[in-house]
């Protein structure tokens, strides 16, 4: 039996609930009261109000710029955050969380954080939120000029969520599928979902008393060769579960693809797609959108990741995306410095000012594209609804039990990872093989005449080894994986 439903937590559950969340750790026992925290949330500047930003930048038809950015220490992530700000004109700004927190393993984080006090440096990927507490990340808030937002990958967020709110930083990324099945081997969708409906009804409970907080899902899964209507299935159905707990300023994404019409394409059908939804499904939201500049395998020279930093900046813009999450010229080498994240920052935002105003035709190519991704998503999420019964989040246990959702590549043993993504011979991506995917076999009959024109060009099959050529592609240079490319 399925014990999740997607139904709205009440105000006695969620402060039940709450008590024992606060409990895991020392800083969350500092929390004040939820009315006190709504009170210092609606006294800040709207250049410290996420949602506000990307209102504005979606009636003004604009692109914003967002860093990853994030180390141990208050006073170089204060540093750090300013720099970017500064030298390369983020106006948006991130504390990527570290992987101990990620994992709620606060002990271990707290016993680097400690070691990177002692020492001057970060000992730790990220920024440690709960470990810092109200006090630590307030003073982070107050010491730059622009609103804050949490990126971590953790299944289970609900104390730093509180944490982080308390503090003010107003807006969060994540979800119980895209921050599960992506980033965990062993955590069941079940408690992942029951995790993140605690989180989203926080915002939820904020909104209700006058405080603005954005909610953003994470939309690169894997990272690798995500079909754009899986994608935008999971983007639409975390949208509609956080919509469940009363959140209704909520930004969903899209990871480039690549190749630049289908990628279009996709973010014209998401952002239709999950109106039409929340809207059949009664919910009242302002969405906004996301495009991450490329997650997979980088260039390792320098002036190539240059290359693909300023494709994915011209992509965002053609998408008339609310904001890109920007990439630096170092991604192959590890950690980026300072210097290398401003400088992905400048290279993104050169290209949006250049194209300002600009957008892809609607040509009868494009509009086909929009329309295939569209029938695609409504198989996924239609199938989805069917499995559970009319309930969402019992479909989604149920989907991902069944294969009808399935992430390419994951890591989580509750995923069947059966389907093979794969381009086309013009960079799409397409589907080889489709494993339980709810699609019907006319679309399945397209992919497969769009592969097979690939093999042709190609002179062999397609098969997996195809695939791995596709995974390695940009890497080295190209977006499809030729032979001897």
């Amino acid at each position: 039996m399925i014990g999740i439903q997607n139904r709205k937590i009440s105000e006695g559950d969620f402060y039940d609930i709450r008590e024992g969340v606060l409990n895991q750790w020392e800083t969350g026992k500092e929390i004040p009261s939820l009315e006190e925290c709504a009170i210092q949330l609606k006294c800040l500047p709207a250049n410290k109000q996420f949602s506000s930003c990307l209102s504005n930048a979606k009636n003004e038809k604009v692109t914003l710029c967002q860093p990853r950015a994030g180390v141990a220490l208050i006073d170089e992530q204060i540093s750090l955050l300013n720099y970017l700000q500064e030298e390369g004109g983020a106006e948006l700004l991130t504390a990527t969380i570290d992987s101990y927190t990620r994992n709620n393993r606060y002990q271990d984080a707290q016993k680097y954080f400690l070691e990177s006090e002692q020492i001057g440096r970060s000992m730790l990927n990220g920024f440690p939120a709960v470990n810092h507490g109200v006090s630590g990340c307030r003073k982070l808030l107050d010491s730059v000029n622009a609103p804050i937002q949490a990126r971590h990958g953790t299944p289970d967020a609900r104390l730093l969520s509180e944490i982080i709110h308390a503090s003010g930083w107003t807006s969060n990324e994540g979800g119980g599928i895209c921050y599960n099945i992506p980033y965990a081997k062993d955590i069941s969708l079940e408690k992942s979902l029951l995790d993140w409906q605690y989180c989203d009804r926080l915002v939820g409970l904020y909104q209700e008393m006058g405080a603005e907080l954005n909610r953003e899902f994470f939309a690169p899964l894997t990272a690798t060769l995500i079909p754009p209507f899986l994608g935008n299935s999971i983007m639409i159905i975390e949208a509609l579960l956080a919509a469940e707990q009363g959140v209704y300023n909520m930004t969903v994404g899209l990871g480039q693809g690549g190749q630049i019409q289908q990628d279009v394409a996709a973010m014209i059908a998401l952002r239709q797609q999950t109106e039409e939804y929340l809207s059949m499904y009664g919910y009242t939201a302002n969405v906004t959108t996301v495009f991450h500049q490329w997650m997979g395998g980088f260039p390792a020279d320098e002036a190539q990741a240059f290359g693909l930093i300023c494709q994915g900046s011209t992509t965002a813009t053609l998408c008339n995306a609310t904001k890109v999450i920007v990439k630096t010229p170092h991604e192959a080498h590890g950690v980026p410095t300072k210097e290398a994240n401003a400088q992905g920052l400048r290279a993104t935002k050169q290209v949006l000012n250049l194209l300002k105003g600009q957008s892809l035709p609607l040509s009868k190519e494009l509009h086909a594209e929009v329309n295939l991704i569209k029938a695609e998503t409504k198989c996924i999420i239609d199938k989805v609804y069917e499995l559970g019964g009319g309930d969402l989040a019992k479909g989604v246990v149920q989907s991902f039990r069944d294969g009808i959702l399935d992430i390419p590549f994951a890591p989580s043993k509750h995923n069947h990872n059966k389907i093979l993504p794969v381009r086309d011979n013009y960079g799409a991506i397409r589907i080889l093989d489709f494993g339980n995917l709810p699609i019907n076999q006319e679309i399945k009959d397209l992919h497969r005449e769009l592969l097979e024109e690939r093999s042709l060009f190609e002179g062999r099959k397609a098969n997996f080894q195809m695939v791995i050529d596709d995974i390695f592609a940009v890497s080295k240079g190209h977006l499809v994986g030729r032979p001897n490319a």
